[in-house]
């Protein structure tokens, strides 16, 4: 096993090792408890991490982590007229979708 990152929190942890699993890379997290601990250690030693558990893998792995942290955002303007920033493929004004192309 080798440590691929640190999550700043962990949902963040879950959602990044969930992500990596879909692709096919075994990956898990680790610490996800010690941040009970906050207080009697150090903070940064009580976040969460991500684990490659296939050294194979972990090229792969970064990779991946790379391109999920480093998403596109994106700016459409929607039929009702509000402008759309962000990762949103839906309106938030009127709720309708994204149309492609947009």
């Amino acid at each position: 096993m080798r440590r691929l990152a640190q999550a700043p929190n962990l949902a963040i942890a879950t959602l990044w090792v969930d992500a990596l699993r879909e692709e096919g890379v075994a990956a898990s997290v680790q610490r996800e408890y010690l941040g009970a601990a906050a207080g009697q250690l150090p903070p940064d030693q009580c976040l969460p991490e991500v684990w490659v558990e296939d050294e194979a893998q972990f090229e792969r792995a970064e990779q991946l982590l790379h391109a999920l942290q480093h998403r596109p955002q994106r700016r459409w303007q929607c039929r009702c007229g509000e402008l759309v920033e962000g990762g949103f493929e839906q309106c938030w004004r009127c709720g309708a979708m994204m149309q492609n192309g947009a």
